[in-house]
């Protein structure tokens, strides 16, 4: 007999019965989708995984904590069967197919109704692959297929032709702290949706070069400010190419709202009307350490970690950072934008009771092929920067954590 293809349908189970049996690995993969799916779930199993009992704890399954009994399935509209008794899921089967009920089957999918295919999701778009037939089902090649397209579709490299999606308005994208991988998807999928990018200096530069040619970048730091202040003018470009209908997106690094000036530029496009969409990033204060083999927080070490600006000194009139406060800490402090006044930061800490042996680290161009790693002390640090010409961009690591374990291998 010919062999035939599966048909593949979409399952609309809102407030419908749906039977899960077996609490194991299977269950605990597939009952996030149908809890999401709305439906009403009916687990029977008598002993389940952490996490799928937490589902139950919370009510979005009910639980028969029991082996399977004939009769389970009777006015289900969908059959998950995954025990680990293959007689209970031959019955359950059989059961099935009695009733009408589409059913998957764990442990023979020759034998059951209905497949599981390697689903995924981007933004509002679920992308479902089945193998054709059950003869040669490899999991692993369609999951690689399923990826290959969530990933396509996620951050724009997939898109139908003369149907690119456009969010007119402008977009604040948090590029990451440089490596290019490191972007959100959100940020990337925006990224390749774009007219208009405008550009931090900071920003991950690689993603510029994948941009479509009809895109215009704009270098922030090239925008001619005449008679007003650099970010009037980066916010009055943003205005500007927004009220013409294109889609823009602010490409920052790191995090829009750490040291970036993101609610500045919110601010200034709410007042003029024009929609905005904030997009996080990874923040350069955690990741950068983190690439350097540097835990901001460890164990025994440190309970805290706080980020400062260094970008004016300590005796500086326009500092808000409460120097002496953060020589009583005992986490861990990280610095940004501080390379340059390092030494009247660390003069200021030993002064207001900071060890002077207190390990320091600065990271140079962190997650980048550039990235370097120079250790220090407070007492030695003004010198080390000098000695090991250390420029921006670097994070300043200080306090204990410094020292959690060996410096990382560079790139």
């Amino acid at each position: 007999m010919a062999e035939h293809p599966a048909y593949p349908v979409g399952l609309r189970l809102t407030g419908r019965r749906v039977v899960v049996l077996g609490g194991g690995q299977v269950a605990q993969r597939r009952l996030p989708a149908l809890i999401a799916a709305g439906a009403d779930i009916l687990l029977v199993s008598p002993e389940a995984t952490p996490s799928v009992e937490a589902m139950a704890d919370a009510g979005e399954v009910t639980w028969l904590r029991r082996p399977y009994a004939e009769g389970d399935l009777s006015g289900a509209w969908y059959a998950l069967i995954a025990t680990s008794d293959p007689v209970a899921n031959a019955r359950a089967s059989t059961e099935a197919e009695d009733h009408r009920v589409w059913c998957v089957r764990s442990d023979d999918a020759d034998q059951a109704t209905a497949w599981t295919p390697a689903t995924g999701s981007s933004e509002g778009v679920t992308v479902a692959v089945l193998t054709t037939s059950a003869r040669g089902r490899d999991p692993r090649h369609t999951a690689a297929i399923r990826d290959a397209v969530v990933a396509g579709l996620s951050d724009g490299t997939l898109v139908a032709p003369h149907h690119r999606t456009r969010t007119p308005g402008v977009a604040l994208v948090g590029g990451g702290p440089g490596d290019p991988d490191l972007i959100t998807v959100r940020g990337r999928r925006l990224l390749a949706e774009a007219d208009v990018v405008i550009a931090d200096r900071l920003g991950p530069r690689d993603l510029l070069a994948e941009l479509p040619p009809h895109v215009e970048v704009i270098d922030a730091a090239k925008i001619p400010y005449g008679r007003y202040m650099a970010q009037e003018a980066i916010n009055n470009a943003l205005i500007e190419h927004a009220k013409q209908g294109k889609s823009v997106v602010r490409l920052k690094g790191g995090d829009p709202f750490v040291f970036g000036r993101g609610m500045e530029e919110v601010q200034a496009l709410t007042e003029a009307g024009i929609p905005c969409t904030v997009v996080p990033g990874i923040s350069s204060s955690i990741s950068v350490p983190a690439a350097a083999g540097i835990p901001v927080t460890h164990r025994g070490v440190a309970h805290e970690f706080t980020v400062v600006s260094g970008h004016v000194a300590p005796d500086d009139a326009r500092s808000l950072v409460d120097w002496p406060a953060m020589a009583r800490l005992t986490g861990t402090l990280v610095v940004l934008m501080g390379v340059d006044k390092i030494g009247r930061i660390a003069e200021t800490l030993i002064a207001h009771g900071k060890d002077p042996a207190t390990p320091v680290a600065l990271v140079q161009e962190g997650t980048t092929a550039a990235q370097r790693r120079v250790d220090a002390t407070l007492a030695t640090v003004a010198e080390t920067v000098r000695a090991e010409a250390v420029k921006p961009p670097a994070v300043i690591v200080i306090g204990a954590v410094v020292d959690a374990a060996a410096p990382a291998e560079q790139p």
